[in-house]
């Protein structure tokens, strides 16, 4: 047992190893006299991954920064909704850095583009440096692993590589309240009630989501949501206008590359391109059985991945939607994973409103595999 913690412990110095000598080469390279080091503010939430977050940073992503030569600022955050109120003061910098989870995310977005000028900052790159409980943007970005090191040094290194890709934004706005904006989406209804009841029922094990969807069945049945949805028209997609193209591979590379393509060719009609500017609204039918509604929420998987959805949902799509509670409804949506009172709202996709930075590995996929 001794020995395969000290497997562990080798396997995560080799991985910072290995990541802080790429980013030695990055510091050893020359700039012009007339240019200045890169600067970058890091937003980092320290309470993230129970109180880990700080020490999986120091050890893991500082290094790399530093060692490549980037100037810089790391503001850290002591309490909820603090990264909103920072972003409303920072300052113009080349790189904006979110160390934490998807409520660290979604705060520092939304305090982005609530400021007045948030047109000039909403063109500065963003690097995610996943170190919450969930990081759910982290898959679109990078290549993930079961290991949280390789992850965070991966994410690093891809911020030092400058490659980018354009994200879209959902805008959510209540009929008081100020805007608040997410990347992944909002979710309502049973199975998002479910899910954020399941911790309760730690002590069951393994059993506990399948415990949570039944017990809610018994407190309420059926479990039909009424809301009003009304929306307009996706809009056409203009063509993408990408700043950074790639470097084109060197000769080997390319050869490699054809001669896959001739021994295995891609499945023709596997991928659509994407056509339309739009949000994706999905539902689930209302007419489930006890036993569907246990099967799709835990065995089916939606409790951890929620735009799993049936082949009798329906889909629509839509540039805008508003959504209507009946008068009297009570709930909470989720919006990027964080909990907020269901009130009616109007929902607006900005596309491609944010940079991200990408590995190289994922760009390469997303661009020959079009969606």
């Amino acid at each position: 047992m001794h020995k395969g913690c000290n497997l562990c412990v080798t396997s995560d110095s080799v991985l910072r190893r290995e990541a802080c000598q790429l980013a030695r080469e990055f510091g050893r390279q020359q700039i012009a006299p007339q240019e200045r080091l890169k600067k970058a503010t890091v937003i980092l939430n320290p309470a993230a991954s129970n109180g880990k977050a700080n020490n999986l940073f120091e050890k893991n992503a500082a290094p790399i920064l530093h060692l490549a030569g980037v100037e810089i600022t790391v503001v850290k955050t002591d309490y909820e909704g603090q990264a909103k109120k920072l972003m409303e003061l920072m300052e113009q910098t080349d790189m904006l850095i979110v160390a934490g989870g998807d409520g660290t995310l979604q705060e520092v977005i939304t305090g982005l583009l609530r400021r007045p000028d948030q047109e000039a900052f909403s063109s500065t790159p963003i690097g995610f440096i996943p170190l919450g409980s969930h990081n759910s943007l982290s898959p679109s970005l990078h290549f993930l692993s079961d290991n949280k090191v390789k992850d965070i040094t991966a994410a690093t290194l891809s911020i030092l590589k400058g490659e980018t890709v354009p994200v879209d934004v959902l805008q959510i706005k209540g009929e008081k309240e100020q805007p608040v904006f997410a990347l992944i989406g909002l979710r309502w209804g049973a199975f998002r009630d479910v899910a954020a009841k399941i911790s309760k029922y730690w002590y069951l094990g393994p059993l506990k989501t399948n415990a949570a969807h039944w017990f809610h069945t018994l407190k309420e049945w059926p479990l039909v949501h009424d809301v009003s949805v009304s929306l307009l028209a996706p809009r056409p997609r203009p063509p993408d206008l990408d700043p950074q193209r790639p470097p084109r591979p060197n000769l080997l590379h390319r050869i490699i590359r054809r001669l896959k393509n001739y021994w295995s060719p891609p499945a023709a009609g596997t991928f659509s391109c994407r056509i339309n500017d739009s949000l994706m609204i999905c539902a689930e039918p209302g007419n489930k059985t006890v036993g569907e509604f246990i099967s799709v929420g835990s065995v089916n998987k939606k409790v951890k991945d929620p735009t799993l959805f049936t082949e009798n949902s329906t889909k629509l799509e839509a540039s805008v939607c508003r959504l209507t509670l009946p008068e009297g409804a009570a709930g909470f949506y989720n919006i990027d994973n964080e909990e907020y009172e269901a009130v009616p709202v109007e929902v607006r996709l900005l596309p491609r409103k944010l940079r991200f930075f990408i590995s190289a590995e994922r760009r390469e996929e997303l661009i020959s595999q079009p969606q």
